[in-house]
């Protein structure tokens, strides 16, 4: 598989999207369409992350995994197929991994207030947030970063639906009271004999969202300090769009130029641009040395659940109708895509249709 280190992915500067200037607009957007288009994610600057705020999240977070297994458990909640608390290990897997579950642990969290009726619709993805006891650190600085992070992304979706040729707000109405969630994750240090075997911390995937926000992670070292990669092939790799002259895309580190974070497609925005901005594969690699972990976090942005998914019409083509058919709400997706990767029970598919049949049948059973 080709890598190459040097692309030249668009760093897009935050201030511009907001300027009054058409012309900083104009520049942020037609970089936004050729980072998404051409490589599927995009390098922010002047985001509002602040670095020592995520430093301290992380000491939380890793505060927080250092308790008890039988501690996190009862934050643990398969019955909303894990949307919110603690996700444990080898419990999640890539839709392509093959069976082999992701060698990690999460923690979910919803930053932005919830839809009541979406909630009654799909309660398990518009779930109430959990905490752990004893940390207040943890959930003031969890809600404080997903919230900028999102805000991010609301201004980038802003610039995409400018470059697109769309009403400005036109996805930024769209995911008005989506289940947004926020995700830290903590990848598990490898033993000995688990180092340069075919163990990833995570399998290679695409976001089944609408847009993924990553303000960078941190690795740990042995002695359980942070610390720059421990060789050069671990970490986060990100697949570019295929080309002709690269036909399986170029895998290019998840390591943003200094000061900035990255942007990433999912793939309910793929669905609405028709394959205009395609869902970005990614992996993340373990390293090659025992002891190791890393912790990370991720925002994920997402259609509000009863927005349909289907080309929208600048992108629409019936070659594009066709490839994305047939339209589905967004709460549904979800729900089929949580089955998929492990963290829905496949019970949760009967949802989707209609479940009042056992209505006829008493009738039936009466009137014999």
């Amino acid at each position: 598989m080709t890598s190459q280190l040097s692309l030249e992915i668009p760093i897009v500067d935050l201030r511009d999207l907001s300027s009054p200037r058409a012309v900083d607009q104009q520049r942020a957007s037609a970089a936004l369409r050729h980072a998404f288009g051409v490589y599927g994610l995009v390098y922010i600057r002047n985001h509002g992350i602040d670095d020592a705020d995520l430093n301290a999240f992380y000491d939380a977070f890793l505060g927080f995994t250092a308790r008890s297994t039988e501690e996190k458990e009862r934050l643990s909640r398969p019955e909303i197929w894990f949307q919110r608390g603690w996700t444990p290990p080898n419990t999640e897997r890539a839709v392509v991994a093959g069976g082999q579950p992701d060698f990690k642990e999460c923690y979910f969290a919803a930053p932005e207030p919830l839809d009541t009726a979406a909630q009654t619709h799909f309660p398990e993805i518009y779930a109430e947030n959990i905490w752990p006891e004893g940390a207040p650190r943890f959930e003031e600085l969890y809600l404080q970063i997903g919230h900028t992070l999102h805000e991010i992304g609301l201004a980038l979706l802003r610039g995409c639906a400018r470059a697109l040729g769309l009403r400005p707000y036109q996805f930024e109405e769209a995911v008005y009271g989506g289940a947004h969630v926020t995700r830290a994750l903590r990848y598990l240090p490898l033993k000995p004999e688990q180092v340069n075997t075919d163990i990833l911390w995570g399998e290679e995937h695409t976001d089944f969202n609408l847009l993924t926000l990553l303000p960078g992670g941190r690795f740990i070292t042995p002695e359980g300090a942070y610390a720059g990669r421990p060789d050069d092939q671990c970490g986060l790799y990100l697949r570019t769009r295929p080309t002709e002259e690269h036909p399986q895309g170029i895998q290019v580190p998840g390591k943003p130029p200094a000061g900035c974070i990255v942007a990433q497609v999912g793939q309910e925005l793929e669905i609405l641009t028709g394959g205009e901005f395609l869902a970005t594969p990614h992996v993340i690699k373990a390293p090659g040395a025992p002891g190791w972990s890393r912790v990370s976090m991720a925002h994920f942005i997402h259609l509000h659940a009863h927005q349909t998914l289907i080309p929208l019409p600048p992108c629409r083509t019936e070659e594009k109708m066709r490839a994305y058919s047939p339209p589905v709400l967004a709460g549904t997706y979800a729900t089929k895509t949580l089955v998929d990767i492990g963290l829905a029970p496949s019970a949760s598919l009967a949802k989707l249709g209609y479940r009042h049949y056992d209505r006829l049948a008493s009738i039936r059973s009466d009137a014999g």
